[in-house]
């Protein structure tokens, strides 16, 4: 099998830089986790996950030992990678090493990769509704400016497949902390829709990104369920793709 990947245009000028992100295509589990499962906390069986990671590994050019990844939990806490390894409590992670791969774990919440080509300074970021409201994604640029001397204006950046402003239905209590232009009504009382996406691509334009340095993936995670594993759709009994930027 060869897993399915998608990579964002804007990558092309720069051969040293990987960025990608997995499907839910072209690997080996069964069942609700069809086929390409890549998430260690799933019900599913851990031989093929582990089988179905290294087979990302080997198409991305790297291994396990050489990912820097973690347990996520749908805050702001942001990991600054010395060395591979399994972190818990980080939702982003940044690094100016090659060699070492940056992976966040998604099934609807949104990816952002990043890299500045100038300082050759990587990230990864995990951005559900909650990240999202608490800012990760700029806090991110903060951390890479303060840290590495990262400029924004320098960097590229790409969100991956997500769920979609017409999916993501949410009632007033999650609607509230979005700024109006981020919400419409879903058509039901008390029902609203939220842009992740977009809102996600302000904090990078707020950060100092380029609009034109700035790559969303059309795809819906729900809509296309097909192509992605979408926690919401599947009712929490799914996959987990991974978001994956390194510099070799």
């Amino acid at each position: 099998m060869k897993p399915v990947l998608e990579r964002p245009d804007l990558v092309a000028p720069y051969p040293w830089l990987v960025m990608a992100q997995s499907t839910r295509l072209g690997g080996v589990s069964s069942g609700a986790y069809t086929s390409l499962n890549l998430g260690l906390n799933t019900s599913d069986k851990s031989e093929r996950v582990t089988q179905n990671r290294k087979l990302l590994w080997e198409a991305l050019g790297t291994s396990e030992a050489g990912v820097a990844t973690g347990y996520q939990v749908h805050g702001d806490g942001i990991k600054c990678v010395t060395a591979p390894g399994y972190f818990e409590g980080y939702d982003a992670f940044v690094t100016d090493l090659p060699g070492v791969f940056l992976a966040v774990s998604t099934a609807d919440c949104v990816p952002i990769l990043i890299c500045d080509p100038v300082k050759r300074v990587i990230a990864a970021v995990h951005a559900g509704w909650k990240g999202t409201v608490l800012g990760i994604t700029g806090k991110t640029l903060s951390v890479m400016r303060s840290r590495y001397g990262v400029d924004p204006k320098d960097c590229i950046a790409a969100i991956g497949a997500a769920i979609g402003f017409d999916s993501f239905e949410v009632g007033p209590e999650v609607a509230s902390n979005f700024a109006a232009d981020f919400v419409k009504p879903a058509g039901m009382e008390e029902k609203y829709l939220v842009d992740l996406k977009r809102a996600n691509k302000r904090q990078l334009l707020e950060a100092g990104l380029p609009d034109k340095s700035v790559e969303v993936s059309d795809y819906c995670t729900v809509k296309d369920v097909g192509r992605f594993f979408s926690h919401r759709k599947e009712n929490g009994v799914t996959g987990r793709m991974l978001a994956v930027v390194g510099m070799r």
